[in-house]
């Protein structure tokens, strides 16, 4: 596994892509944050953070962990590549990728976070 590379997040020429997704976020994204931010659930979460050419849904600093909520977009072959190659980017670069169907949150996000916490302690 790679060291961290700091310079991978949260790249100026991303800004206002993340400005823009944060704007627009998904009503299972806007579940999500309504439950991990703040340190509600402990550690730091940021949402629609870069790390290089990407931007992610939520990081967790402290974890160095990528938490993706996939929509139905995500289970068409040529978007499943294109993820497939964004997480093999994150863990070659030491970042841990969990991620989550818009159905599992939405029919159980209380097992999502339970998941997300789990993987946050180790």
């Amino acid at each position: 596994m790679k060291r961290l590379n700091m310079k991978l997040i949260n790249d100026r020429s991303k800004q206002e892509l993340r400005r823009e997704l944060r704007r627009n976020s998904t009503e299972t994204e806007r579940t999500i944050w309504q439950r991990v931010r703040r340190r509600q659930m402990g550690p730091e979460f940021r949402r629609q953070v870069s790390i290089g050419r990407y931007v992610v849904d939520f990081y967790c600093p402290s974890a160095q962990l990528i938490v993706e909520i996939d929509g139905g977009v995500h289970l068409v072959a040529e978007a499943q590549a294109y993820d497939g190659e964004r997480d093999k980017f994150f863990m070659e670069h030491g970042f841990r990728v969990l991620r989550f169907t818009n159905d599992e949150v939405e029919k159980d996000l209380n097992a999502v976070i339970k998941r997300v916490m789990a993987a946050v302690k180790g």
